[in-house]
């Protein structure tokens, strides 16, 4: 599923486009995610095509970590949680994008 699949275009009352935003879920915690202490070569989408085998689905890393700062590269030496179960993280992020 990709994420920008969810993104719609809509209209104000005086009639101006506008693109909506994703919103990105809280993934939960579970005893079967990893771990790994980021180092210096490591990127959220390397991770992701390395842990999926999707690089597309590195929000969900970012997500887990509280890592939305615009950029795709964690801080060296910080402990990375991968969720285990990435199936749950897109279920989420497709509810809380088509309620709205």
């Amino acid at each position: 599923m990709s994420r920008y699949s969810q993104i719609d275009t809509r209209k104000t009352d005086t009639g101006k486009r506008y693109k909506t935003n994703a919103i990105y879920p809280t993934v939960p915690e579970t005893k079967n995610d990893i771990y790994v202490i980021a180092t210096a070569a490591d990127r959220f989408d390397v991770l992701a095509s390395q842990y999926y085998k999707d690089s597309s689905l590195w929000w969900i890393i970012a997500s887990a970590n509280n890592s939305f700062k615009g950029t795709l590269i964690p801080k060296p030496g910080t402990q990375i949680r991968i969720p285990a179960d990435k199936n749950l993280a897109l279920r989420l992020f497709e509810q809380l994008n088509n309620t709205r």
